[in-house]
């Protein structure tokens, strides 16, 4: 990892599904995208990660994006606090993904679902560290990102 200070993932599933990667997993795929987006950190990191069922994500679009629909990651992040001592922990926000949808999308698309389930959670972490996908050209850049880090991993170009 290009940072110093030790990243800390808190993983919540809040859904019994067979399909959830083990929390090993969900730790893996976060501080792998963490570490290559070169982003370094001074302080301690820390970032959550829940998995929830429909209703749950439902509600959390719905309030949070305006959007009245379930859908599959999404995130929240917490945002810089300048000034903060070298001591305390710096808090990237939180990731939340539905595991029925991302079950759902890897059926439909004829993905494994442990791969769907890493490029979500590589796509949420992105998010939290600034990437976004509002224009193209952001689409493209946070698209070359997580397809290199995927493919680093032996899992195939998730938009190719």
């Amino acid at each position: 990892m290009t940072s110093r200070s030790p990243l800390r993932v808190d993983v919540q599933i809040a859904v019994e599904d067979s399909c959830v990667p083990s929390e090993d997993d969900i730790r893996l795929w976060v501080k792998r995208a963490v570490e290559a987006s070169g982003r370094a950190f001074s302080n301690p990191t820390e970032l959550s990660v829940r998995v929830v069922d429909t209703a749950e994500m439902q509600g959390l679009n719905r309030d949070y994006r305006q959007q009245d629909k379930v859908t599959n990651v999404l995130s929240f992040p917490a945002g810089a606090i300048e000034g903060l001592p070298g001591h305390e922990t710096e808090v990237l926000g939180d990731i939340v993904v539905c595991s029925a949808v991302v079950a759902g999308e890897a059926a439909q698309q004829g993905k494994a679902v442990a791969n769907h389930w890493a490029h979500m959670l590589v796509h949420g972490t992105l998010h939290l560290l600034g990437f976004d996908h509002v224009t193209d050209r952001e689409a493209t850049d946070m698209e070359r990102v997580e397809t290199g880090i995927l493919t680093r991993f032996g899992i195939a170009d998730p938009y190719g």
